[in-house]
């Protein structure tokens, strides 16, 4: 029982996130995903993409109620989204753990120091 509580409030944390931020499947979900439900590298980084698309769906609700979507841009970036996303998953079943850990790691210190430092 305690197990699910744990995994209930971790997504309350990352559906928090994602409304708040635009993020939190990829920030917060895959390092919450191994360090508490103990669940290994590539499959916590595979189910965090799971979990994206609905928090995603109900964050775009939201968000664009009111708004002059750009729908234009929106297609062009999904496309390129798609394609990319079919080549991270192809590369991710390539690439040990240690070495997607490392690299997670340098892409969250690296969007990190932008966001505190630059535009």
């Amino acid at each position: 029982m305690a197990r699910h509580y744990v995994k209930a409030v971790t997504g309350l944390v990352v559906g928090v996130a994602n409304g708040l931020f635009g993020s939190g499947g990829g920030t917060i979900l895959v390092p919450a995903m191994q360090k508490f439900l103990k669940i290994e590298t590539h499959k916590s980084h595979a189910t965090a993409l799971a979990v994206i698309f609905p928090l995603s769906l109900l964050s775009i609700f939201f968000y664009m109620r009111g708004t002059q979507t750009p729908w234009t841009i929106i297609l062009w970036i999904s496309v390129g989204g798609v394609v990319g996303g079919f080549i991270g998953a192809k590369i991710l079943n390539k690439i040990n753990a240690t070495l997607l850990h490392k690299l997670f790691g340098l892409f969250m210190i690296a969007a990190a120091t932008r966001m505190i430092f630059g535009r």
